[in-house]
Formats: C-alpha cells, sequence, structure tokens
C-alpha cells in the first residue's frame, strides 16, 4: 500500500490530542511506505521525476456535467501554474473506454495517474496496469477499490450524508418526526455508499423509535435526474401526498424528485435535500422547491489534489492526515470539509466564493424578493 496527503492541503476539524497523535503516528508510518513504494515504481523518494518536466495523466469518467468541467479546467490551472503538464481523458462514462484510456496515459509515460472512477471496482484494474509500468496512482473524488491504490483525494464523503440528513430531521414540519422518501446514487460510485452511511449514523436512531418511516427508497441508476424521478413518482404512487422529505444524495436526482413532486403539485411543500451546489439547485434553493445542498469547494479540492499529484510525480515524501478503507486495506487520503447551503447562506457561500454569480443564483427571482447584492 502507498499514498499520500499533505498536511497543509487539508482542513482538520478539532479533535482531541491522543487521537490527534495517533493519526499523525499512522500517517508517518503510512509515508515511510509510501516513501518506498514510489522509490520502487520509478526512482527515489526525492527530486524531479524526469528531466522534461512532470506529466500528469487524468483520467475522467465524464465531462457531460458541468461540475466535472470544473475539475479538470481548475486541476489543469494549478498544475499548470505548478509546472507540470496534464494530460487529459475521459470515457463518458463506460468502464472500457476507461480502461483504454489508462492504457493510452500509461503509453504517454505519465509521471503519475490521477483518475474519477466511473465504478470504483472496475478500476482498480488500472492501479494494477499503471503500477506495473512504475506510475502511482491517485483517485479523485470517488475512491478505487480493492486495489493497492496510493492516495485518495476527496470530501468526506460520510460527512456530507450526515449533513443531508441532519438538515432533514431538524426541518422536517414536526422536527424529528415524519415520513421520507430515500435516493440513493448510482451503485456503481462508492461514493454513493459513503453518503449513505453518514446518513444511516443521523437517521437509524428515528427509524427504530418509529418517529421517521422510510415509505420508499432505491438507488438512482448513473446518479441520473429520471431514475430519481421515477423513485419518486413510486414513492407518491404508494404513499399519495403523504411525503414530509425526499433525501436525495445530490442536486441532479434532486431536480428528479423535484420535477415529480412538481407533477402533483407538491414542489416546494416537500422538504428536499442535494449536493453539488450546481447553479440550477443553488436557483431552486432561491425559488424555495429545494431546501438546501452541500458545497464542496471545488477551488480547494483541484488546487490540492493538482499540488499532491505534482508532489507524488516529483517522488516527494509527503504525510498522509486520514485514512480510507477501499477493501484492499487503509489507503492514505486527503479528505476536505464540506458546507451546508440553504436561502439564508446563498451569499455567503457559493456567491462569495465566485462559483456561481449573484444573478446567476437569482436568475427567475423578482427584484424586490431579492436580498440586496453584496
Amino acid at each position: 500500500m502507498s499514498g499520500v496527503a499533505d498536511e497543509t492541503n487539508t482542513v482538520p476539524g478539532p479533535e482531541p490530542v491522543t487521537a490527534r497523535i495517533l493519526l499523525v503516528l499512522v500517517s508517518l508510518v503510512a509515508s515511510v511506505l509510501i516513501g518506498l513504494a514510489l522509490a520502487a515504481r520509478g526512482g527515489s523518494a526525492t527530486g524531479k521525476a524526469r528531466d522534461d518536466g512532470i506529466v500528469i495523466g487524468l483520467s475522467m469518467d465524464t465531462l457531460k456535467e458541468a461540475r466535472w468541467q470544473a475539475d479538470r479546467d481548475m486541476f489543469v490551472r494549478r498544475a499548470g501554474e505548478l509546472g507540470a503538464k496534464v494530460l487529459v481523458l475521459a470515457a463518458n462514462s463506460d468502464d472500457t473506454v476507461q480502461v483504454s484510456d489508462v492504457e493510452k496515459l500509461i503509453t504517454n509515460k505519465v509521471d503519475v495517474l490521477v483518475v474519477v472512477p466511473h465504478d470504483g471496482t472496475a478500476m482498480a484494474k488500472a492501479v494494477t496496469m499503471a503500477h506495473e509500468a512504475g506510475i502511482p496512482v491517485i483517485a479523485y473524488d470517488r475512491i478505487i477499490r480493492d486495489s493497492d491504490l496510493d492516495l485518495y483525494v476527496s470530501f468526506d464523503n460520510e460527512r456530507v450524508g450526515e449533513l443531508q440528513a441532519r438538515f432533514l430531521v431538524d426541518h422536517l414540519p414536526t422536527p424529528g418526526k415524519g415520513r421520507i422518501v430515500r435516493i440513493y446514487g448510482a451503485k456503481t460510485d462508492n461514493n454513493a455508499s459513503q453518503f449513505k452511511r453518514g446518513q444511516d449514523r443521523v437517521l437509524e436512531p428515528y427509524i427504530a423509535r418509529g418517529d421517521i418511516v422510510v415509505v420508499h427508497e432505491d438507488w438512482a441508476e448513473e446518479w441520473k435526474p429520471e431514475n430519481a424521478k421515477r423513485i419518486v413518482n413510486a414513492a407518491i404512487t404508494a404513499a399519495g401526498s403523504g411525503i414530509d422529505a425526499v433525501l436525495a444524495s445530490n442536486d441532479g436526482t434532486a431536480g428528479g424528485a423535484i420535477q415529480a413532486l412538481s407533477e402533483e403539485g407538491l414542489a416546494g411543500k416537500v422538504l428536499v435535500t442535494g449536493q453539488d451546489a450546481d447553479t440550477v439547485a443553488l436557483q431552486r434553493i432561491a425559488a424555495g422547491t429545494q431546501a438546501m445542498t452541500i458545497y464542496k469547494p471545488l477551488k480547494t479540492l483541484t488546487r490540492g489534489a493538482a499540488e499532491l499529484a505534482v508532489q507524488v510525480a516529483a517522488k516527494r515524501l509527503v504525510v498522509a492526515r486520514s485514512t480510507v478503507d477501499n477493501g484492499h486495506g487503509p489507503v492514505p487520503a486527503a479528505l476536505y470539509d464540506v458546507v451546508t447551503v440553504t436561502r439564508d447562506n446563498l451569499l455567503d457561500t457559493v456567491v462569495r466564493d465566485g462559483m456561481a454569480t449573484y444573478d446567476e443564483v437569482y436568475r427567475g427571482i423578482p427584484e424586490a424578493q431579492r436580498p440586496p447584492r453584496p
């Protein structure tokens, strides 16, 4: 096992001194293993990776969504600022294509491979191929399972689920009590399972007491809004209008849920959660049809990931602050914090950070109903 994470690129939360000491000790041990593994995969654990500059291979699941286009652009920009070149290939959510993309990047002799996996299990093959070529692998945003992965760079996905579920519990018409629909993400995406674990941690005591009843739940294949819409349609058929909230795991599935609710005249009356701070979701929050989203500061993630990729490519030894088990064993991880966004803090979060403009967020909202411009 090997992987790296730079303490300066993480956002540590409050933790007991004893826990912090143990974590650092574990991280230092991981770093020693990282150095040995990187040396075995292409030279010494220090110094420049190649004479013609660092080349990073970025294999992406898809570029069909605006979110992933933003990730690519910011990652490439930061890597360029550090003097690295990035070769980008996108697989259009096809595992066979993504494996082929990885083979192409290996053939181009990249110094490090950064992968946004479509299927976290299927891409274990990519890790094996890269390691056979002496190339370290970083999983970006979604972990690659059952593999000797070098590093996982993402947000704290279980924390995302906790925040979604906590908001729902606290904002039900009767806080802590109600009838809900649960929409999970794609079964092939390990993040979807992590979101669910975080949600379960909050919801299980309420469900066990019977205070919260899950009237319907299902996985939305490929995270597609139309699949989320079908889930909510089925829930409405089973439960009628007796639904208090929809726990949607991201903004795309939230959009599908809201479309189904709109057809029944329930949009804005049923609480709907989300995640990703997509512009269209921010517009729904401003309009009142979506209650919240989770903002994952992409600038923090992309810059941190690019900086770590350059350090790994240059065979520098750095310290991991966290680990995540991927089924093969603990993987050193850099996990970044997230923010709950509601109508009350749109200006202080996504607008302030430049992820969306004031006019984009409040498009369609009458001027008299908008908050003052910042």
